[in-house]
């Protein structure tokens, strides 16, 4: 299942306003979902349906909360504009980065029998 949402934002800091607290949402490539897959996993969004908390759960979609401070002379538009522009970089780096490329890789005193895990 892909991501319903990309970006959602939580909160503010109610100390400094322009600290903004957010989720992203990532899909991840069929073939390294069982690396991100994670029976116990949760949302930091209290409105994330089962559907959600399913997807995040089997690995097929990723969570990361972020905190950023943004300009205090920044608009609405400019914050979702670079909200985008975080969520864009996070997908990027989900789809592209793969530290399990040789997961299962094994020597048996003579032969690699190396694997590849798209």
């Amino acid at each position: 299942m892909a991501a319903r949402f990309k970006v959602i934002i939580l909160d503010q800091d109610p100390v400094d306003s322009n600290n903004y607290r957010f989720v992203m949402w990532a899909d991840v490539p069929a073939a390294r979902q069982s690396f991100y897959a994670n029976a116990t996993a949760k949302s930091a969004w209290i409105g994330a349906l089962a559907v959600d908390i399913t997807a995040l759960q089997n690995g097929s979609v990723v969570e990361t909360v972020v905190t950023q401070r943004v300009p205090s002379t920044s608009t609405l538009a400019q914050i979702e504009a670079f909200l985008q522009t975080q969520w864009n970089a996070y997908q990027t780096q989900i789809t592209n980065f793969n530290p399990w490329i040789h997961y299962g890789s094994t020597w048996d005193g003579t032969t690699w029998t190396v694997a590849t895990n798209g």
